[in-house]
């Protein structure tokens, strides 16, 4: 089950599952786009409509993968990310908004697939988040303290599921070429008085290699933490940035 993944990193990450052999469940907002990716991936995987912020929708996705595609081995939880903008300048209503998509989605989504996992005494459970995690960004106050918290949540579930041979882990992505990083370059553009073609060459400019990453490049690391050969790696949050972030720890 791969959340999020009509395009971006979770399309990525549901194409790369695939091709290593799982049938995948991929859920999305708007149904065209939904269908379309399930149909691009291939026969036999799923698209449902489903937004994950809302418990009501989790609660459907988990009922009808059970359903059509049987109990889920390997979860990715993955969302688009909240508002940007001065802390000082968030409202209540946009932080509420925030802990809703990005943190109690993960609570809940690991609440319906962990027991299954844990009733097969095997599971994968990867929580996409972002480099902010590490280094914070002033642009993304509520991103950046939500998923640090991630963080602690990842170690927390990796222990409580570890004697079920199921593994939790993070992984952080940098700079990558979405439709996030477009947006993120359009408030760029605005706030700086630029073009948006010269905001992105700025963000690029901004990442140690000189270069956005490839969402399959996110992909192929979400892939190994999925798969056999990752079975004693867990409560990690790994960061995927090209050496960009010059936290430590």
């Amino acid at each position: 089950m791969v959340a999020a993944a009509s395009q971006g990193i979770g399309f990525a990450c549901a194409e790369a599952l695939a091709r290593e052999g799982c049938r995948v469940s991929i859920c999305g907002r708007k149904q065209p786009e939904i269908e379309a990716a399930a149909s691009k991936i291939g026969p036999g995987h799923r698209g449902y409509v489903c937004d994950v912020s809302l418990p009501e929708d989790l609660e459907k996705w988990f009922a009808s993968t059970l359903a059509d595609l049987g109990p889920p081995a390997i979860l990715v939880t993955n969302t688009g990310g909240p508002p940007a903008g001065s802390v000082v300048d968030m409202t209540d209503e946009q932080w509420a908004a925030g802990i809703q998509s990005t943190l109690m989605n993960v609570i809940r989504m690991v609440r319906l697939a962990s027991p299954h996992m844990q009733d097969a005494k095997w599971g994968r459970i990867v929580h996409i988040t972002s480099l902010v995690a590490k280094e914070p960004s002033r642009l993304l106050p509520i991103s950046t303290t939500l998923r640090h918290g991630l963080m602690a949540l990842t170690k927390l579930q990796a222990w409580e599921l570890a004697t079920s041979a199921v593994t939790v882990n993070g992984v952080l992505p940098g700079h990558t070429l979405t439709d996030r990083q477009r947006h993120l370059a359009e408030i760029r553009a605005g706030k700086e008085g630029i073009s948006f073609d010269e905001a992105m060459k700025r963000q690029m400019e901004g990442t140690a290699m000189k270069r956005f990453a490839d969402p399959g490049e996110i992909a192929s690391v979400v892939a190994f933490l999925c798969s056999e050969s990752a079975g004693y790696v867990s409560g990690v949050s790994l960061l995927v940035d090209g050496a960009t972030t010059c936290a430590v720890g």
